[in-house]
């Protein structure tokens, strides 16, 4: 089969089961390019000068479902953290109301279903970060009631009750008010993300997790140790759990020589008084600037496909999936510059003699039988007991 025959397999499969990803950052781009004016950035057009998404891009690439984060800055704590929560979430509301022939908001697995049938692309929500709670399990029952689908426990930093994989550990993986946390995502059936907490946080939250729990955007630690990623251990307990790894793009997390590389690039960021994270334009001129003048080792859709071969060999087919991260980093891999560009990947996996069966699993089936496994967790647990209030100080004791 030649590469034009893959690729056009590629988009036959891709039409039957589309992808669900499980992570893309355009509501925190929309607020900090636009501030959420979404005339001026009209996701119905071509927007490739400034975003990685938009709708005919989506299209192209095949994607039947998208969870969009709800992401705030770690630079937000408390009460602002969840009152930008909550615009986050209202952003993508307007974003499905906008374009009702395209997006359709998705509660549930039913939903994801409905909306493939339709044609159009499910929207799911999730929020990346405990901080994004402020402690308080009555504002994580509320971010579910919004249409909260999954939470991160972490971002980059610690919150009082969790580690991160990039913040220096403080509790040791999960408190004893985490665990909580965990048990009340379960009741409600908000999906206990995985990605950017600390390994010992992933091994707490496993062993007491009553239902599957996901990895949004996270890639295999055996093919590049980055703490972002998934260890061996962690990734072959997901069969027991039920769970699903979603692999990632971003090149540091994917490409062991693009780790120092951002780790400089990073620091030029912050020399410029600008956060490491941004894509803003202002910000991207200046990551341009720097990659001109030191050019960055560059992933491709082989790169992508050697994790995801790593996470079928350790954690099984029916426990992967993907999470592309876009327009939430600066760079990604040649061939998955954005949206468009899953069929590549697609191509690339049916050239390493992915069945079409596996790759049904991967785009779309583990995806949605893990929300729906999660319903039917929340459904039998709730029947049983009652809404936590509980607090973190009845549980670990006051801050010190």
């Amino acid at each position: 089969m030649s590469s034009e025959q893959r690729l056009t397999r590629a988009r036959e499969l891709l039409a039957a089961h589309p992808v669900v990803d499980g992570h893309n950052d355009l509501p925190w781009a929309l607020r900090e390019q636009v501030r959420y004016d979404l005339d001026r950035l009209d996701i119905a057009t071509d927007q490739s000068a400034c975003l990685h998404t938009d709708i005919p891009r989506l299209r192209a690439g095949g994607v039947g479902a998208q969870f969009w984060s709800v992401y705030v800055s770690c630079e937000l704590a408390g009460d602002d953290a969840v009152s930008a929560t909550l615009e986050q979430i209202d952003v993508v509301r307007q974003l499905t109301d906008r374009y009702p022939a395209d997006l359709k908001l998705a509660l549930t697995a039913d939903d994801m279903e409905t909306a493939r049938a339709e044609g159009r692309i499910a929207s799911l929500m999730g929020a990346e970060g405990g901080h994004s709670i402020n402690c308080s399990l009555a504002t994580l029952r509320s971010l579910h009631a919004l249409g909260v689908r999954y939470m991160t426990l972490t971002h980059n930093d610690n919150v009082p009750w969790a580690d991160s994989a990039t913040d220096e550990p403080k509790a040791d993986g999960l408190t004893a008010f985490g665990e909580e946390v965990v048990r009340e995502m379960n009741r409600t059936g908000v999906l206990v993300d995985l990605s950017h907490v600390a390994p010992a946080t992933m091994r707490d939250a496993l062993r007491v997790s009553e239902a599957p729990v996901i990895f949004s955007h996270s890639s295999a630690r055996a093919v590049c140790d980055h703490p972002r990623n998934i260890p061996d251990d962690v990734l072959a307990a997901l069969p027991g759990n039920g769970g699903v790894a979603m692999a990632t793009f971003v090149p540091k997390f994917i490409l062991p020589a693009a780790i120092e590389w951002t780790r400089a690039a990073d620091e030029n960021m912050r020399a410029h008084g600008l956060h490491h994270l941004a894509t803003t334009p202002e910000a991207m001129r200046v990551q341009r600037e720097y990659e001109a003048a030191r050019p960055r080792p560059v992933a491709t859709v082989s790169t992508v496909a050697d994790h995801l071969d790593h996470l079928r060999e350790v954690a099984g087919v029916d426990h992967i999936g993907v999470g592309g991260d876009y327009d939430g980093t600066a760079f990604l891999p040649a061939g998955l510059d954005d949206v468009s560009g899953y069929p590549r990947l697609v191509a690339e996996l049916l050239d390493r003699h992915w069945s079409d069966a596996d790759l049904a699993k991967l785009t779309w089936r583990n995806a949605v039988r893990v929300l729906r496994d999660a319903e039917s967790v929340a459904a039998e647990l709730s029947a049983r007991r009652g809404p936590s209030n509980a607090t973190i100080d009845q549980l670990d004791g006051p801050a010190r």
